[in-house]
């Protein structure tokens, strides 16, 4: 579904285009632009259901999505080119670590949603400790090969294996057998493959004492929020209202992203299938709630991320002191829950 795209450089990126627009936290308009992460997909089912079905105008909201071109949507946040985007755990994190005026207001999915991939005819590959030695078909993201390390440990691995960075590739090559594990997006590469025919084997993370992280969660420019309170709030809440419906109503949500974007899915059965598998596994939290942020689950991912080295501050040196994890999230735009 999402290409895992490297971060590295991700302060050389925050300073060029902040050179470009000059660090602007207005948008010139009343519009709020909403940043992808990547091309339309059941991620975002909860922001086509708010656009789809009038939450934005009920709100009195004039709401712009903004299509993936090649800047993170952290990085076009915290310029200005946009008030709020989609981003993960970890890029959330790296970013703000690095000094973005991003933060945290909402986790459309509450878990990790992706696990480490094998052909599940390969008998060598049986649990994470066999995957000691084989060739992993990688992102180059920040935090993976020692994320992949802890869980093979943990396991009872030495956490050894190599890393062949192959992008959007890495799911052919491990149904070649050109390599042997990658990490897939449960509820579209599984999808995807279990529709081509092709049996697969998963580890989930916490399986295997990982932390639990948020999957997905929306940033906003921290500046333009404080700037405008009342229009921020009116924004995430009606965001949330989206995904609740898209979680409640799962094929109501898949229709939305289908009407919104007519023609983009060729098959149409595997989104109502992403939706519903979402819907069922990942877009509540332990109570059943939708979309919440808990700065101590957003400490057991990032501490991780901290502790092997990952965040850089903005001088582009590692941390040496751990922040602060409640400035990372806040949950003051969501209504009362």
């Amino acid at each position: 579904m999402k290409a895992r795209r490297t971060l590295a450089g991700l302060l050389t990126l925050v300073a060029a285009l902040s050179a470009v627009v000059g660090c602007s936290s207005d948008s010139g308009s009343d519009t709020i632009r909403f940043a992808l992460d990547w091309t339309p997909n059941t991620n975002h089912t909860g922001l086509y259901v708010a656009q789809q079905e009038g939450l934005f105008a009920d709100a009195g909201l004039d709401v712009e999505i903004l299509p993936y071109n090649n800047a993170t949507p952290d990085t076009l946040v915290d310029a200005g080119s946009a008030e709020f985007g989609i981003s993960t755990h970890a890029t959330s994190t790296i970013a703000r670590a690095a000094g973005s005026r991003t933060v945290a207001v909402l986790a459309p999915l509450q878990h990790w949603a992706t696990g480490i991939a094998v052909r599940a005819d390969n008998a060598e590959i049986t649990r994470p400790a066999d995957l000691d030695g084989k060739t992993f078909a990688g992102f180059a993201n920040p935090g993976e090969d020692e994320m992949l390390a802890e869980v093979i440990r943990n396991d009872g691995g030495r956490g050894e294996f190599e890393n062949v960075t192959l992008g959007t590739s890495s799911y052919e090559a491990v149904y070649s057998s050109t390599a042997d594990f990658t990490v897939s997006y449960l509820a579209w590469e599984g999808l995807e493959a279990e529709h081509r025919g092709l049996p697969m084997r998963y580890f989930g993370f916490t399986d295997y004492g990982f932390p639990d992280a948020y999957a997905i969660v929306v940033d906003g420019n921290e500046d333009w929020m404080t700037e405008n309170p009342e229009q921020a709030r009116a924004f995430v809440q009606a965001l949330h209202q989206g995904y609740r419906i898209a979680a409640d109503d799962p094929d109501r949500g898949a229709r939305a992203l289908l009407e919104a974007n007519p023609g983009a899915f060729p098959d149409e059965e595997l989104v109502y299938e992403s939706q519903r598998m979402l819907a069922a596994e990942y877009m509540r939290d332990a109570s059943g709630a939708v979309g919440v942020l808990d700065a101590g689950k957003w400490s057991g991912y990032a501490r991780f991320l901290y502790e092997n080295g990952v965040l850089s501050g903005p001088d582009g040196s590692p941390l040496t002191t751990e922040p602060d994890w409640s400035t990372y999230v806040t949950d003051d735009y969501l209504e009362d829950r």
